[in-house]
């Protein structure tokens, strides 16, 4: 009896110590260079996700960017004002790996081709360790994180030796450029280092993609690859985790958000893994996940960068991609249509877009048209379906499309969206790429600025000083209680 109640005791511990660990640890990434990120503070930003009644009209003269050709430059009646538009290509993935560490021998190169290179490859796992107690409450397991990137590196550069970059987070899980320390208020961004900063990647030049920035929190892992030529071009690189699993803070399930711009236009890939189960009333709780991760995600900002996005929805352009587990809703002909490889008729049932339509998630939010088969549940190196088999309701599931890209913001276009056919876990793969309009603006004078009333804040978590109340609160009460849990052990040794 004793026993079971020192077990109970100590399991708000362990999860307080592990939450505090995801607090602390929220705002560290691993990246190939610094990126320098002073964009000047005069020039407002033209419209985001976010935009409703809350900046000022464009003016009609206002050529804008949207349908100009690639490269070109557009000169309006103001002679001043130029504007430059580039169509970049990006590629998005994303892959429910099961909890399974990659092989030495695993091809992605079958994943990643398209029939032209992409400019930024924005890749996002989920499961990339199994989500048991202890990689749930205990240290992060990074040892297959360095493999994927490893892989990855090697599939885009064609370039089998093991980097130098990978090489030093697999000795040191803790390598990471830090953006924010529990013991200071004050943030800082990876865009205040020096272009001559030693950390920095010698070899960077001789690849041909190079890692932006990369981000775990227990199972999910989302990292972004740009092209070489536009590393000078990449500012104000920030991460954001959001932990949604048990308690609703815990990282077994959430979301990894990385913030960047290019040019003049901000960027920002979510890659989460949310609520799991078809039971009915699951895909409510998958809604609060979405709700939730928009509203607690926050990326670092001091006073020289307050006009750059702070939340998911203040960017110019988001990808939301990951295993969002939707399901699709019980029917008798569900295994009939699958059978027929009628998609449109399970599309029908598929909880996403019927939450969608509905107007209880993703409001506003696009996703290409599905043309391919569902991606979970499969036996691993097998085609069948486990549906299709199993006899066990306990162990059935009916197949669904849970691997999902979705997006929002002008500018963007879907040149496809499919999924790859790897048996490597019970789900397959899913990658979509983008044709995406990139803006460098030399004189932004007409672009859409915030009103005066700094108050009227879109998707507000709370009234602005309230918020900044509850944050300067919550860092107080975080900083005692670690300071308990550091002390703790010299107590007891000292009583021993």
């Amino acid at each position: 009896m004793g026993k079971i109640l020192k077990s109970k005791s100590s399991w708000p511990g362990t999860v307080f110590r592990k939450w505090l660990n995801l607090r602390s640890n929220a705002y560290e990434f691993h990246s190939d260079y610094p990126v320098k990120g002073k964009m000047e503070p005069t020039q407002p930003r033209r419209k985001s996700c976010s935009d409703g009644d809350y900046y000022k009209i464009v003016p009609e003269k206002f050529p804008g960017w949207l349908g100009q050709e690639n490269g070109d430059f557009k000169q309006s009646t103001d002679e001043d004002h130029m504007t430059r538009a580039d169509d970049l290509k990006m590629f998005v993935g994303t892959w429910n790996v099961g909890g399974k560490s990659p092989h030495d021998g695993l091809e992605l190169k079958d994943w990643l081709k398209s029939s032209t290179d992409a400019d930024i490859y924005v890749l996002g796992f989920q499961e990339i360790v199994p989500l048991n107690a202890g990689n749930v409450l205990g240290a992060e397991d990074n040892g297959p994180a360095t493999k994927w990137l490893s892989l990855i590196r090697e599939a885009l550069n064609n370039n089998n030796d093991l980097s130098q970059n990978d090489l030093e987070l697999s000795k040191n899980h803790r390598t990471s450029f830090e953006l924010t320390k529990s013991s200071q208020p004050s943030r800082r961004s990876i865009s205040n280092f020096p272009d001559d900063n030693p950390v920095a990647c010698n070899s960077t030049l001789d690849r041909g993609y190079s890692l932006a920035a990369s981000k775990q929190m227990v199972g999910i892992f989302l990292c972004v690859w740009v092209r070489d030529d536009l590393q000078k071009r990449i500012t104000n690189l920030k991460v954001s985790s959001v932990g949604r699993g048990i308690m609703g803070y815990l990282g077994n399930k959430g979301s990894i958000s990385i913030s960047m711009s290019l040019h003049e236009t901000s960027l920002c890939f979510v890659c989460t893994h949310l609520t799991s189960g078809e039971r009915e009333g699951d895909e409510v709780r998958r809604n609060l996940d979405v709700t939730e991760i928009l509203k607690r995600t926050r990326f670092s900002r001091s006073s020289k960068d307050s006009h750059q996005p702070e939340t998911i929805m203040d960017h110019d352009k988001v990808i939301w991609l990951g295993d969002l587990n939707y399901r699709l809703r019980a029917s008798s002909d569900v295994h009939d249509h699958l059978k027929n490889h009628d998609w449109e008729a399970l599309l029908e049932k598929d909880q996403l877009k019927i939450e969608q339509r509905a107007g209880r998630v993703f409001q506003g939010w696009e996703e290409g048209k599905i043309y391919f088969a569902p991606t979970y549940k499969y036996y691993i190196n097998s085609d069948n379906y486990v549906a299709q088999t199993e006899k066990s309701k306990e162990k059935r599931r009916t197949p669904a499309w849970c691997d999902r890209i979705l997006w929002k913001g002008d500018g963007m276009k879907q040149i496809w969206y499919t999924r790859g056919e790897s048996r490597f876990s019970d789900h397959r793969p899913v990658q979509s790429l983008f044709s995406v309009h990139i803006d460098s603006t030399q004189n932004q004078s007409n672009r859409k600025t915030k009103p005066n009333n700094q108050n009227h804040r879109p998707n507000p978590v709370l009234p602005y000083t309230c918020h900044g109340k509850v944050q300067a609160e919550e860092i107080l009460l975080l900083t005692r209680a670690q300071s308990c849990i550091d002390t703790q052990p010299r107590l007891i040794s000292s009583a021993s």
